[in-house]
């Protein structure tokens, strides 16, 4: 099965320089950033498998003291943490995580939506105020998982729980996602990555469609995220991506938008302070409230968090 944020093979290994057109992020943001989209992990070749040479960069372990050095260079205040592999011991170990480092504002985790002790897993690991959702690796799965009874059963539970749900799918998945979002109303879902899009192959009008009635959908949001793994990681360009940025920014409207970067996927193909500064620039021509709402707001409302007047930590709002 494919891994959490697996990137396309791409050709070209070495990471863009900072100053790459369109990444820049020069500009101070207004109020505070909450990235939506990063992993933790603790690197073994059982386990993640999916790293191969292409990215041996990330054969290494990556934990928050790194992510927090990172994130305090490029002006970022917390993060959601969002699980890389499809165990419940992971989620508690995030959850861990997020006990001893008040920056991971929330957990995206993962259980086994089609158990049958499914409730009793969820009334136990919701218990946590840290995890605020949960997700399923289905570009991983074959076409149709997310017609499967048991699955959709299963994500039918979350609303009681108070969970969002994070949508990772590939283009050619999306129609199937439009179908399943629509089935739930009243389910909190966010599109990860856009919903992936051929970048490298220019697969922007094939993607547009289905990616236009996803977000027709008043329950789902989308994170600004994973963009450039999805372009060839060596000579990727701001304006490359802008095109796809544009769209989202488009069919969501800001209310529905927030910044993420997936750290450190991302950095196969560009800092973490470049990730940052595309959508920093991009939404740059916005209102500071509408700027405010990307950055921050939406996540705020999409996981229910609550900033302390104080500032960080963020906590989930019971």
């Amino acid at each position: 099965m494919s891994a959490a944020n697996e990137p396309r093979e791409r050709s070209g290994a070495g990471a863009p320089a900072s100053e790459r057109a369109g990444g820049s992020g020069a500009a101070k943001p207004p109020g505070q950033t909450i990235d939506t989209h990063q992993h933790f992990w603790r690197y073994s070749p059982a386990e993640y498998g999916w790293i191969d040479d292409t990215m041996a960069s990330l054969r290494r372990n990556f934990l928050p003291e790194e992510a927090r050095r990172e994130m305090t260079v490029a002006d970022v205040h917390a993060s959601i943490a969002v699980q890389a592999r499809q165990t419940v011991d992971e989620t508690r170990w995030l959850l861990e995580l997020a006990e001893g480092d008040p920056f991971i504002a929330g957990v995206v985790g993962w259980v086994d939506l089609q158990a049958a002790d499914l409730d009793e897993q969820l009334d136990q690991l919701s218990r946590h105020p840290r995890l605020v959702g949960l997700r399923h690796i289905v570009q991983g799965e074959p076409d149709g998982f997310l017609e499967r009874p048991a699955f959709l059963h299963g994500v039918g539970r979350l609303e009681r729980y108070g969970l969002t749900y994070d949508i990772l799918v590939y283009p050619r998945q999306l129609s199937s996602a439009v179908e399943f979002a629509r089935a739930f109303p009243r389910q909190r879902f966010v599109l990860d990555h856009l919903g992936k899009p051929d970048i490298r192959g220019q697969g922007l009008r094939e993607w547009r469609r289905h990616f236009d009635l996803l977000a027709a959908l008043p329950n789902v949001c989308c994170k600004l995220s994973g963009l450039v793994t999805e372009a060839d990681w060596g000579s990727w360009t701001g304006p490359q991506l802008r095109p796809y940025i544009d769209a989202a920014l488009e069919a969501f409207g800001p209310s529905r938008l927030m910044i993420g970067s997936d750290w450190p996927v991302c950095t196969v193909a560009a800092s973490y302070q470049t990730v940052v500064g595309l959508v920093r620039d991009a939404i740059s021509e916005y209102s500071e409230s509408e700027q405010a709402q990307i950055l921050q707001g939406t996540a705020r409302d999409f996981f229910h968090l609550k900033v302390e007047t104080t500032g960080l930590p963020i906590n989930r709002v019971r």
